[in-house]
């Protein structure tokens, strides 16, 4: 992905609605120092709750996130809120940090041979196509919910039929 990315590109990145809903009010320049960007990657430190900011670098040639605080979700709620201040322009190109440095420099091998395309939660080039396949996704897992439901509903309407006080000697096959 070459240039800044629109901010529903890097919304598109959200693990979930909350992480987006968060990352957006940490899209303002309030909280973050020490920003910085290049064409390969944007970093910036966040202070949140604790004492010591959150350092927060992200390889935009991935994407590939890196973040101090203990969210497990990926990206964190800092890196989007790093990035939709990117994508805005409002950080500008600078020298890495030395910490963004070190990161980008272990990172170099892998990026220079990346993993095989998998699962990943790269930028989708077309945001339209991702929000299809999204409710592709969750068409399917209502699909699925629902035929487990009819599946125990129709083994609930057998034990009442049969009697329940033959479940314990039945066992649990279907």
């Amino acid at each position: 992905m070459g240039g800044r990315w629109s901010a529903e590109q890097v919304l598109a990145l959200a693990p979930d609605a909350t992480s987006a809903r968060a990352g957006r009010s940490l899209s303002r320049p309030g909280p973050w120092s020490g920003t910085g960007s290049t064409e390969i990657a944007v970093w910036g430190e966040c202070q949140g709750s604790g004492k010591a900011p959150y350092r927060v670098v992200v390889d935009v040639t991935g994407p590939a996130y890196r973040c101090s605080c203990p969210s497990p979700k990926v990206p964190c709620k800092h890196a989007i809120g790093l990035l939709l201040l990117w994508s805005a322009g409002e950080i500008a190109e600078a020298d890495p940090t030395a910490w963004a440095t070190h990161w980008l420099t272990e990172r170099r091998p892998r990026r220079a041979n990346p993993a095989p395309p998998s699962r990943s939660k790269a930028a989708p080039k077309d945001p339209e196509a991702a929000a299809a396949a999204a409710a592709e996704r969750a068409a399917r897992r209502e699909d699925r919910v629902t035929a487990g439901l009819e599946e125990l509903d129709r083994w609930l309407h057998d034990q009442v039929r049969q009697g329940i006080s033959r479940l314990p000697h039945e066992g649990y096959e279907v």
